[in-house]
């Protein structure tokens, strides 16, 4: 019987029985489709040794006037701006506290239990002391995490040695300046009377929620930085002062002279950090604000404009202006800022600051479906009047505002039920809402993506594209990724494009995992799916970066398509790809048949291994409910079922294993390809089987 070509249809389908999808694939894990055939993906590389604390859910990217090219990473427990492969710790802060005594030591021990009665501390949160006079034989002038907090006033820190004595001090002045307070990295089930919304559950019986895990929105405005936690504040970086800390010397004098390394314009927001005491009147971690600045010298003020401070005393130690971000109430001209957000962007064209599910003017609760914009051109001037633009903008269909994605000519904004667009109009309306797509679902606030002009997201059972009409997304992994999702994490579910592959992924939680472990990829080019095993936690693609950049559980970013290897930790690995195909017969199974030689079509183009291999297996089937049959089987003749294919030359052309000899035996068969490799990559082609009948049973 003559060879019998194998041409199978690209992507996978999971729709049907494995038999139904005769000519496809049924399984894959790391590959993709190209020009209709199956290759292994791309490697990753980390950027650089460094790590970050916390899990990365947020990643943006931009370039400033000066050219650095800077990467926003937003953790659950900090917030960060890459450069060069250094993470700097720009987290701001939510309160500076003045306390007297605080510190309890106990002799032997490395508890130190502090007492501020400020409160609003938790566990996992932050505190930097200064101005700290040895207590118990420690020196706890540093940054420390919260290990308890006890009550509401006092709370405990794990100290770098075990202290000599039992004692209790610290100084009359100690400043504690306390971090924004940490986010969860996942979703924690709340159970009983006050778990769940109200009015829900039956009468009498506890509810369930989900505490939220710390998701953040970062936008420019200009080469600055607006960011927040969703249901925190707004904060500014500005790129004036920059990431490190600008080294500065303090006169003691009425007013006092600042010096600087850099020039800072009048009405900069600042605050000082120091390694020993700043002299009297100025305190680490307040906000201060520029004024007489004239080159690299300045005043300081309390308020914007203000009158210069005053310094008096000593001084000791080598002081700094901090590159953290600052509230965005303590900007010059602030008014009527947020006090709390679940969405920030900034308008591209009409530079309008905007958020989404925030406290009403005047108010400090939170209205989940109520968008709020600052005026045009001022990022800090919320208060509407006949002189601005600033307003705002309830929407009607849902019961909370869950995403927002600015695209082309409007800004997508969706409930828990509806799609929104918002499109800028000019006063008096300034900005307009209108529904876009009724009775729709959103999984998470991260979930969409755009895509050559067409924007796609995840819903809890199903895929949505918006091309100017909402329409649901073929996809042939539904029940695939739905039946096998944890939605108790949905919040953790991630979009993103790569755009050199014309591909969207989304990542999530599979059923029984509360990390990230799955992915699936649409090509939209192709318009076939795919999916994969893999842990990560953002992503971004690769528009002012030579790769798309990911966050990992290692607490680290990856270049991806870098490399053929997993090079996530520095320790390469080998990737492990495989392809699966549906079940394929001869005349419909009638008879089974025999394959006693394959004749493989493969590609090891870009492998840099000396030998790259990769495995080719061919499963054989009694029947369709039979399961795959092995070697040695009552329903095989025994022999091989599998191969290796290794390429053993490039020039003139590629050699590689030219036929594999087998004795397979079935009704019908799939076919795997397989690397494990390193550095190897491969692309399939149409391979070809030397198969002849052989009998009805």
């Amino acid at each position: 019987m003559p060879l019998k070509k194998l041409v199978l249809k690209p992507g996978v389908n999971r729709e049907n029985t494995r038999y139904f999808s005769e000519g496809g694939f049924y399984e894959c894990d790391k590959i993709r489709f190209r020009q209709g055939t199956p290759e292994k993906i791309g490697g990753w590389q980390r950027i650089s040794s460094s790590t970050f604390l916390g899990v990365c859910r947020s990643l943006w990217n931009w370039v400033t006037l000066g050219f650095l090219n800077l990467m926003g990473v937003g953790t659950n427990l900090k917030f960060y701006i890459e450069n060069g492969g250094f993470y700097k710790d720009v987290t701001p802060l939510r309160a500076t506290n003045i306390l007297s005594n605080p510190f309890d030591t106990t002799n032997g021990s490395t508890t130190v239990t502090v007492t501020d009665a400020g409160g609003g501390f938790q566990i996992g949160d932050f505190v930097t002391f200064y101005n700290v006079a040895a207590v118990g034989g420690l020196d706890l002038n540093s940054t420390y995490q919260i290990v308890s907090v006890p009550s509401a006033s006092t709370y405990t820190i794990t100290a770098g040695s075990a202290a000599s004595s039992t004692a209790t001090g610290g100084g009359t002045d100690v400043v504690a300046a306390y971090e924004i307070n940490v986010g969860s990295s996942t979703a924690l089930p709340l159970t009983g009377w006050g778990g769940g919304g109200w009015g829900l559950g039956t009468w009498g019986v506890g509810s369930t929620s989900n505490t939220s895990i710390r998701l953040w929105s970062q936008a420019n405005y200009g080469e600055d930085l607006v960011f927040g936690p969703r249901g925190g504040g707004i904060y500014y970086w500005d790129a004036s002062i920059g990431l490190n800390p600008i080294v500065v010397t303090i006169t003691i004098a009425s007013p006092a002279v600042v010096t600087s390394t850099s020039s800072l314009a009048d009405g900069t927001a600042v605050s000082l950090v120091s390694t020993g005491s700043l002299p009297t009147g100025l305190t680490p971690g307040v906000v201060y604000y520029v004024v007489n600045s004239t080159g690299t010298t300045f005043n300081l003020a309390l308020t914007p404009g203000g009158a210069a401070i005053n310094t008096s005393g000593t001084q000791s130690g080598a002081h700094s202006i901090s590159p953290r971000g600052i509230g965005l109430p303590s900007l010059a001209g602030a008014s009527d800022v947020p006090t709390v957000q679940n969405g920030i962007i900034v308008s591209d064209a009409s530079r309008f600051t905007l958020v989404f599910g925030t406290n009403p003017l005047g108010e400090t609760y939170l209205d989940p479906m109520l968008i709020r914009w600052s005026a045009q051109e001022n990022v800090a001037a919320w208060t509407p009047s006949a002189t601005n633009q600033a307003g705002d903008l309830r929407l009607s269909r849902g019961s909370e505002i869950v995403a927002e994605l600015q695209s082309r000519q409007e800004i997508l904004v969706w409930t828990d039920s509806a799609l929104y667009g918002l499109q800028y109009q000019g006063p008096p309306v300034v900005w307009s809402s209108q529904i876009l797509g009724d009775n729709i679902s959103i999984v998470s606030p991260n979930c969409m993506a755009v895509a050559s002009g067409v924007v796609f997201w995840m819903g809890v059972d199903k895929f949505y594209r918006y091309d100017g009409r909402v329409n649901t997304q073929r996809c042939d992994l539904r029940r695939y990724v739905f039946s096998d999702i944890n939605l108790e994490q949905a919040s953790q579910v991630f979009a993103g494009t790569n755009e050199g592959f014309n591909e969207v992924w989304w990542f999530y939680c599979s059923a029984n995992s509360n990390t990230v472990d799955r992915y699936v990829v649409y090509n939209y080019q192709e318009d076939v799916w795919y999916y994969g095993t893999m842990a990560r936690t953002a992503w971004i693609d690769s528009g002012l970066r030579d790769y798309p950049v990911a966050a990992t559980y290692s607490l680290n970013l990856v270049d991806h398509e870098f490399g053929l290897n997993d090079n996530e930790t520095g320790t390469p690995e080998a990737i492990n790809a495989y392809i699966l195909s549906s079940e394929f017969d001869i005349d419909d199974g009638h008879n089974f048949s025999f394959i006693w030689r394959m004749l493989p079509d493969i590609t090891f183009n870009g492998s840099t291994a000396s030998n790259p291999t990769a495995t080719m297996y061919l499963y054989p089937l009694a029947n369709s409910g039979s399961g795959y049959n092995q070697s040695g089987n009552e329903q095989s003749v025994g022999g091989t079922s599998y191969a290796n294919i290794t390429r053993t030359a490039t020039i003139p052309v590629e050699k590689f294993t030219g036929q594999i000899y087998t004795r397979v035996r079935g009704r019908q068969m799939a076919l795997k390809i397989e690397s494990n490799q390193l550095d190897t990559t491969w692309q399939l082609g149409s391979p070809r089987l030397d198969v002849r009948p052989d009998g009805r049973r």
